[in-house]
């Protein structure tokens, strides 16, 4: 995690996060609560994340990948499909996710492969959260995920990062605290895992994710957005738990934006008070 890489929450710094809509058509509000914020060029506070996508894909894609399989029509003269994908690979194993915290994160991760993923999605969820933006709970939380020497080496570099005039720019005042009747939104939404490499020491864990990052208010010229990422993790099993050496984060991939109308300001400030986040078992 390099300072100054504005919400690309690993260690690639990039200028663009490129959300590539293309030709695609993105439906706004009637009445945009956002006074019409549009950007040609990208802002440097949209450098800094990429986060959350289309649900409406991914309803889609569990809904086709749901079909009835019994329907005899839905078979060839020689049988059934045979290349239909493995359910086991998303399949959920019957492991309880973990029932500790440290610092507000889920700890004590099980010394398995599973452990390690479930490891990495959950770091991933703490690092994208709006709690990096202040400076103890991000002390707490980079203490927390990373092993002691990685972490020492990050605080400082982070703190310089997360400079007042850095916050200015996401439209935070020196505290972190958005402007009376806005909120500041930041969130990463693990969308799958696999696994690159595993020992009983170390692993090395893929997180795809979809976030949000943006302020949610009626004043607002940098509205809510979103992006795909992937989020590499290598991990370190010490002190009987899964703790981050490294990271690293490369952009998509990310499925074609579904023509579903953009929300309001109100809409999505009340959504992000009302949904709170998940804790992952894998």
């Amino acid at each position: 995690m390099t300072p100054g890489d504005e919400h690309d929450y690993g260690e690639s710094a990039r200028s663009d996060d490129g959300h590539g809509y293309g030709r695609t058509r993105l439906r706004l509000p009637e009445n945009d609560p956002y006074g019409g914020a549009r950007r040609g060029g990208r802002s440097s506070s949209r450098s800094l994340v990429t986060v959350v996508g289309v649900v409406v894909v991914l309803i889609a894609a569990i809904a086709f990948a749901n079909r009835g399989g019994d329907d005899s029509s839905s078979t060839s003269a020689n049988g059934p499909t045979a290349d239909k994908p493995d359910a086991t690979s998303t399949a959920a194993t019957g492991t309880k996710p973990v029932q500790s915290k440290t610092g507000g994160v889920p700890s004590g991760f099980a010394h398995t492969q599973q452990g390690a993923q479930s490891a990495a999605a959950n770091y991933a969820v703490a690092l994208g959260s709006t709690g990096m933006f202040r400076t103890d709970s991000r002390h707490a939380l980079v203490g927390t995920v990373y092993t002691t020497a990685a972490a020492a080496k990050l605080q400082g570099a982070l703190d310089q990062a997360y400079s007042t005039g850095f916050l200015a720019k996401m439209g935070l005042d020196a505290d972190a605290n958005a402007p009376q009747g806005d909120t500041f939104v930041s969130r990463v939404v693990p969308v799958g895992t696999t696994p690159l490499a595993y020992s009983t020491a170390t692993a090395k864990i893929a997180v795809w994710y979809l976030g949000l990052i943006g302020m949610s208010g009626t004043s607002s010229t940098d509205p809510v957005t979103s992006s795909w990422k992937t989020w590499s993790f290598d991990l370190q099993w010490t002190d009987g738990d899964w703790k981050i050496v490294s990271d690293q984060q490369k952009d998509g991939p990310a499925p074609v934006p579904g023509d579903a109308q953009a929300a309001t300001s109100d809409e999505i400030s009340k959504a992000i008070e009302e949904y709170g986040g998940f804790t992952y078992a894998r």
